[in-house]
């Protein structure tokens, strides 16, 4: 068996942390991160409102490359040891999210992923659209974790009046 776990900041714990009691030992894991190209492109953006597009400036954005590479690295370090696994396969990818999620989890059997929208309500305003994408596109099994704690039925829509 071969598991993807796909990790964002904010939510990575609780990827590890089912992962690391619903994952059987002898499974081969990759832990994969995948930074955004628009944070660059973002900073150059801004840099030209603020500076004025006909006064030359220097490359905006080109110095968050090494920056956005080492919190990766660091992301996904962290994560191996919180796992537990030294054995675990390292993924550090650049791109839109949740195409490179299903890129990696097409060779995978199982895709454990963390819900990243509304986390106080259940239903499908609990997934942001790159997650809902890889959800409704994902190539393998998913393992869908909740964060933090799962809201009670009467939290979801369409509950039963009290």
């Amino acid at each position: 068996m071969r598991a993807v776990l796909w990790l964002v900041e904010g939510t990575w714990r609780a990827c590890i942390d089912a992962a690391r009691e619903l994952v059987p030992e002898d499974a081969s894991v990759a832990l994969l991160h995948v930074t955004q190209p628009d944070a660059s492109r973002v900073l150059g953006a801004a840099a030209g409102g603020l500076l004025g597009r006909a006064l030359p400036r220097p490359r905006a954005g080109a110095e968050l490359g090494p920056v956005e590479q080492r919190a990766a690295s660091e992301l996904l370090s962290a994560a191996r040891e919180r796992l537990g696994r030294e054995g675990a396969e390292l993924l550090a990818s650049r791109g839109r999210p949740e195409r490179e999620v299903i890129q990696a989890a097409a060779a995978a059997d199982l895709l454990v992923l963390v819900r990243d929208g509304d986390q106080q309500h259940l239903g499908p305003r609990s997934l942001g659209p790159a997650t809902r994408f890889v959800v409704d596109h994902a190539p393998c099994a998913l393992l869908l974790v909740w964060p933090g704690p799962v809201p009670t039925l009467s939290a979801g829509p369409g509950a039963p009046p009290p």
